[in-house]
């Protein structure tokens, strides 16, 4: 028989008294989003009155951020206490004063890190953003830059790039 004892979760650094279950990774927009400020609050709900125009597709909860996914994340928001923090993925680098940080997230998106402290900040370019990540699932995808794909000549032979 298995024992367990109390413990830090690993997580969410809670502390968890022996025989208690234990699940940060459950959690609720609403859990998420209870204590914004009124204008955070009211930003949070633009920003996702917004995606649900888009069309089909998941918004849910998980951890510290409210995913908005068709077949993959395309963005996602985490509420601080200051500003939510957008992070959008598309297949560019966009060069702009809202954006805070923009990386490489993987070999074909690139994430942009975007604060909204304000309602009226919901509204072109971020929703243009948005919206063309939310289109970017319907694209054929790419090769990811430097992948070695290979290429066949005439003969039928396969070459390395």
């Amino acid at each position: 028989m298995l024992i367990q004892k109390a413990h830090e979760c690993f997580h969410c650094k809670q502390w968890i008294p022996a025989g208690v279950e234990h699940d940060c990774w459950t959690t609720t927009e609403e859990a998420l989003t209870k204590d914004l400020s009124e204008d955070l609050r009211e930003a949070w709900e633009r920003i996702r009155e917004t995606a649900v125009e888009f069309g089909e597709q998941r918004i849910y909860a998980s951890h510290h951020s409210i995913m908005f996914a068709r077949k993959t994340c395309y963005f996602f928001v985490r509420p601080r206490r200051s500003a939510l923090e957008v992070i959008v993925f598309l297949n560019r680098t966009v060069r702009s004063p809202q954006i805070r940080k923009a990386a490489r997230g993987s070999g074909s998106r690139v994430y942009h890190v975007i604060h909204v402290v304000h309602r009226d900040q919901v509204e072109a370019p971020l929703t243009d953003w948005l919206r063309e990540a939310y289109a970017l699932q319907d694209a054929p995808k790419k090769p990811a830059a430097g992948s070695r794909a290979r290429k066949v000549n005439r003969r039928g032979v396969t070459k390395r790039r």
